[in-house]
């Protein structure tokens, strides 16, 4: 009778001991499947981090910057029409900043939205001028109807004093490189003009602004406030 008892209590030492061991393994697969969610998270969002520094840095490289002073059309003589001071249309010289990427301008990927003490137009783009460089804003607007711009038809010149339709805006080249297309490239210069249509002509003291948004990069915008209007020629800064 002892040694069959001694033989039992064996046995459950055993038993316990098999269990242990289970309870032992079950821990370490739980922990090891732990740890692999922890590090599978941490790979992801290291991939998203970097993703988004790479987005970052290419969508700075890509930003554009005002390329010199922005003038405006001024309208000062009563034989012209104009009762009160008033710009015509304005221009704004551009360029991609040092080290930048190209940016496209056509009106497929871009827009200018436009903003003044009481106008707001989402997007006042009708495109690129792209047949030739321009040395003046008159020459550009003549351009624009020679390549049947949208809101740019007939004899539509605000430099002539001749008012457009619809206040609309297109960006063409002063400095091109050997081929000239809608796509901005490190080192030419393009310029953004804007006509504007009667009864949204800014005045004196109006402030404007202009917000040129690619599809792909940092979008450019410029605010001026209009000086005292005296010449046909104004220094906007």
């Amino acid at each position: 009778m002892k040694l069959q008892r001694k033989g039992t209590r064996h046995s459950h030492r055993g038993v316990i001991g098999v269990e242990s061991a289970i309870v032992m393994i079950a821990f370490v697969i739980v922990a090891a499947a732990l740890a692999f969610v922890v590090l599978n998270m941490g790979f992801t969002t290291s991939q998203k981090a970097k993703t988004t520094i790479i987005s970052g840095l290419g969508e700075s490289s890509s930003s554009m910057q005002v390329a010199g002073k922005v003038i405006g059309v001024g309208c000062t003589s009563s034989s012209n029409g104009c009762s009160t001071p008033y710009l015509n249309a304005t221009a704004y010289p551009i360029k991609i900043t040092s080290g930048g990427d190209a940016v496209d301008l056509s009106a497929a990927t871009t827009a200018v939205k436009y903003v003044s003490n009481s106008i707001e137009y989402d997007d006042i783009y009708s495109g690129t001028v792209t047949d030739a460089e321009y040395r003046s804003l008159a020459d550009a607007f003549r351009g624009a109807v020679d390549n049947s711009l949208t809101n740019f038809s007939g004899v539509m010149n605000p430099v002539n004093q001749t008012v457009v339709t619809n206040t609309a805006a297109f960006i063409y080249w002063s400095v091109s490189g050997s081929t000239i297309n809608s796509i901005l490239d490190d080192g030419e210069h393009a310029i953004l003009a804007v006509a504007f249509e009667d009864g949204e002509r800014p005045t004196s003291l109006d402030t404007v602004r202009v917000e040129i948004i690619p599809a792909t990069g940092a979008s450019l915008s410029v605010e001026r406030q209009v000086p005292t209007i005296t010449t046909s020629v104004v220094d906007l800064g």
